[in-house]
């Protein structure tokens, strides 16, 4: 997988009473794009469930950059940092971008893939793992 990237409608319940977007949905845009790179890949929750495989979360960093408003379209990609040649733990930047292509914040998360049935971490299945190896570069956010 080259390039993954989907586009983001800021939908009402997303803005806090400073009428700009509230910082968890940040959070929200980003696993919504993971798990759309995990279904793209083939591993839709059939699949992950078929295979008792199950992405997990150790920590999720955001540096916001810059406000998202209501009337913002963005596009949040993914990027590839550290991962295990195994692919079983992982380290996926996000950059969320505006329709102006202003860069608005840079999330970072780590995780791995749990085995759903004996509730340990494991490896991912080849298939899955190249569909994270496989995207474009990415690094940690400086100013």
């Amino acid at each position: 997988m080259n390039k993954f990237e989907k586009t983001i409608e800021i939908r009402w319940s997303d803005v806090d009473q400073n009428r700009h977007v509230r910082h968890s949905a940040y959070y929200d845009y980003a696993a919504f794009v993971r798990i759309k790179c995990i279904d793209e890949a083939g591993f839709g929750a059939k699949e992950l469930v078929q295979n008792a495989i199950g992405p997990i979360l150790f920590k999720e960093e955001c540096s916001f950059i810059r406000e998202i408003r209501p009337e913002d379209i963005i596009r949040v990609n993914m990027l590839k940092g550290d991962i295990r040649p195994d692919g079983s733990r992982w380290v996926i930047h996000h950059e969320m971008i505006n329709q102006d292509d202003v860069k608005v914040a840079h999330l970072t998360v780590h995780g791995a893939w749990m085995d759903t049935d004996k509730r340990i971490l494991t490896s991912p299945p080849s298939d899955l793992a190249t569909a994270f190896t496989e995207l474009p570069e990415g690094d940690y956010y400086k100013r």
